[in-house]
């Protein structure tokens, strides 16, 4: 948020007799339904989410305070403060203050995003014509076709976004809608009926509690992956040094004698599951099983590999890089010392993939020559996907249901689901992230609604 928008002022406010409370109120509103469900305090949400999501949802409930008329004079904190401290805050300041006294949440979707600059929000709930707002920090994550909570504010001729701004997925947008249909609508409605300001004011708290209870749930049920035989996939690097004097053929000749070994080159073997050992431990369905086969089905456990002065075991399992250095240690004896591991969890493995997509060092392929090999095979996957059944489309496929005003609708939706993930690559040039969905949305006959 920019110094001339600076709200720590009217945040210490709080502090007063006349406000605490009233603003404890308001955070329950916010966040006791998801709290309560999850059985954490509000305390704990700085460890589960970070510290940047906890202050963005406090800002949520503190930029709804500032919107609440309460029972007594003063009956508003913004009407106070401005009242009683507006002389030490700037025009620009005040100006932010009163626009956020009246302001509105609503959800948007966000389209010509102009990083540092502007980006377009349209409103999903009031709709109207989409409107342009000034924007610096947002816009260097958001990308096209994102949806977001937030609150537009107009600050002296520019409209701007307020600090509490949330991410919504397509679960957290349809939990939202569903509260505001059953708020709002008829029984089983399944469009949302006219809201005026002061009615979607009224609940902004529902955006906090559809973000939280997504979030939440997203990262409570997260699944665990795990290996065939149903443990946590944890990789490990098990790095034996050579012992003083030993021979790289000596070593070689006894990791032949273990028949679990298979080799491959002159310096690398599979480690593979015995023809008895095929029986892993049962997964659950919370679970998500990573694993590798032979061409003669025996299942890869791990890799042996001569590097040097070291020989490396690697194993996706604590359980099976003890097996397999009890394994080496019993076959080399003194030939090799005690061996050295470094672990890795699957989350720190995606942290350390190179961020050039294509331009590995093993690959060999020009980067544009890969990119078009991609981009055809995009063409041809989404030129067969558009005569099969889509499950956002309500299992029609996307010529069928281009065909009438609603599947239309729907069709519009899944496309914009297509741009946005494809542009939420980590790396601007990545194939993926360089694909022009442009000729679907004309194939269909929808591109007048891309908008």
């Amino acid at each position: 948020m920019p110094a001339s928008h600076d709200l720590k002022g009217l945040m210490k406010f709080l502090d007063r007799d006349e406000w605490r409370g009233c603003f404890e109120e308001v955070l329950d509103e916010h966040f006791g339904p998801a709290l309560d469900a999850c059985e954490i305090e509000f305390e704990d949400l700085a460890d589960v989410l970070g510290e940047v999501w906890a202050m963005t949802l406090w800002g949520c409930a503190f930029e709804d305070f500032l919107t609440q008329d309460f029972e007594g004079q003063p009956s508003n904190i913004v009407d106070d403060y401005v009242k009683r401290r507006g002389w030490k805050e700037s025009a620009q300041s005040k100006a932010y203050m009163m626009a956020l006294r009246t302001s509105t949440m609503s959800l948007y979707e966000i389209s010509n995003v102009v990083p540092g600059q502007s980006l377009t929000a349209r409103d999903l709930i009031r709709g109207g014509e989409p409107i342009s707002v000034s924007e610096g920090t947002a816009t260097k994550t958001l990308k096209q076709w994102d949806k977001i909570a937030a609150r537009i504010v107009p600050v002296m001729g520019k409209n701007i976004l307020a600090g509490g701004v949330l991410p919504f997925t397509p679960q957290a947008t349809e939990t939202l809608f569903e509260g505001l249909r059953g708020t709002f609508g008829k029984r089983n409605a399944k469009k949302l009926p006219a809201l005026e300001d002061e009615e979607l004011q009224a609940v902004a708290s529902m955006f906090t509690l559809a973000w939280l209870f997504d979030t939440l749930g997203r990262m409570m049920t997260r699944p665990s992956l795990q290996n065939n035989d149903g443990d946590e996939i944890v990789f490990h690097d098990v790095r034996f040094p050579l012992a003083s004097g030993a021979k790289e053929g000596d070593v070689v000749t006894r990791l032949n004698t273990i028949p679990a070994l298979s080799q491959s080159d002159a310096k690398f073997w599979n480690w593979l599951e015995g023809a008895q050992q095929g029986k892993g431990k049962p997964k659950t369905t919370e679970t998500t099983a990573r694993f590798t086969t032979m061409d003669n089905g025996l299942l890869v456990l791990g890799n042996v590999e001569m590097k040097g002065r070291f020989l490396h075991l690697s194993a996706n399992s604590a359980a099976r890089a003890a097996e397999g250095t009890a394994l080496i240690q019993q076959a080399l004896g003194d030939l090799v010392r005690t061996p050295l591991t470094e672990i890795r969890t699957v989350d720190q493995m995606m942290a350390e993939r190179p961020r050039n997509g294509v331009e590995t060092s093993s690959s060999g392929i020009p980067p544009e020559v890969a990119e078009q090999s991609i981009h055809e095979f995009l063409d041809r996957h989404y030129l067969e996907t558009l005569d099969q059944p889509v499950r956002l489309l309500g299992n029609k496929t996307p010529r069928e249901a281009a065909k009438t005003p609603a599947g239309r609708r729907k069709v519009v939706d899944w496309l914009k689901y297509l741009e946005n993930q494809s542009a939420k690559q980590p790396d601007p040039i990545h194939p993926i992230t360089t694909y022009s969905f442009e000729w679907i949305w004309k194939e269909l006959g929808v591109h007048g609604l891309r908008q």
